[in-house]
């Protein structure tokens, strides 16, 4: 409901907002209570039912009395929300941003599309070549994706500069693989690089929190996380994990349709680096 918020006309975002802010009380109001509350008509709220994948608003009545009953059980009936207020507490500060970002780590989990996954599987595995691009927050995303091919044997290179994101692009050819990382979707620098390697043929990979984004125009595949937004833009680090979630389940895939050649380049990088750490008894000394 979040990731298609900003999609939805103003009337049914209305009721969206109303049922993201209040889930029990929209799960114990009547369909025309709703409506009320949220301005508009009940054929409205129908249609934002509709939207969401439901047949009509009982089940998400029902849908909503579930999850918050089993919301409820998790906390052991504590409300935790994840906004910081002012009066908060350091303990409820890190129960709040802890809450937030197990959340997002579990819903990102809870609607990941297997079936694309496996294509963005299929994909990697295939290139000859993988090109990350992510400004900000997702621009760590990306660099983690490309230590982490880096580390069995596969060439990736990330990048945040938005002329070197182009030039990178303008080189990559058919079989090769450009993904882009953008939480909003909207990153200008993102969409253009992921357009400029679509309009060469390339596999293009978006991961994002809103999959009717922009970003999901120039993407022949789309994974999305589901992290929310919170105070002082926290969103932006339950929406990194939330992204490196997504990332983490493709290099597993990748890591395990090539188990072989994985292992022996894990030992190889292992190995070369082992001596780089501090040995024990040096650390008695």
């Amino acid at each position: 409901m979040r990731s298609l918020l900003p999609s939805l006309p103003p009337a049914e975002r209305r009721v969206a907002q109303r049922v993201i802010d209040d889930p029990e009380g929209v799960a114990n109001s009547t369909i025309t209570e709703l409506a009320h509350q949220c301005g508009t008509s009940e054929t409205t709220v129908i249609r934002f039912c509709r939207a969401i994948g439901f047949t009509g608003y009982p089940e998400l009545r029902l849908t909503l009395a579930t999850e918050a009953g089993r919301a409820q059980s998790a906390t052991g009936g504590r409300v935790i929300g994840s906004d910081i207020s002012p009066d908060d507490s350091l303990e409820q500060i890190v129960e709040k941003v802890t809450f937030a970002d197990a959340r997002a780590v579990e819903e990102t989990a809870a609607q990941l599309d297997i079936k694309v996954l496996e294509q963005v599987v299929d994909a990697v595995v295939a290139a000859s070549r993988v090109d990350v691009y992510g400004v900000g927050a997702s621009a760590f995303v990306a660099l983690d994706f490309q230590q982490k091919l880096h580390r069995i044997g596969r060439h990736c290179s990330a990048w945040s500069d938005a002329h070197i994101m182009l030039t990178s692009a303008a080189v990559l050819n058919p079989g090769d693989v450009a993904m882009g990382i953008s939480h909003t979707g909207a990153t200008v620098e993102t969409i253009d690089a992921l357009g400029v390697a679509k309009g060469r043929g390339v596999r293009t990979v978006a991961v994002t929190n809103f999959p009717k984004s922009p970003i999901a125009e120039v993407a022949d595949l789309v994974l999305t996380t589901a992290a929310r937004e919170t105070t002082f833009r926290s969103g932006a680090t339950a929406s990194r994990l939330a992204q490196l979630t997504v990332i983490d389940c493709i290099f597993v895939g990748v890591a395990q349709r090539t188990y072989g050649t994985t292992r022996k380049a894990l030992e190889a990088t292992f190995e070369a680096v082992r001596s780089r750490t501090v040995r024990p008894d040096r650390r008695r000394r």
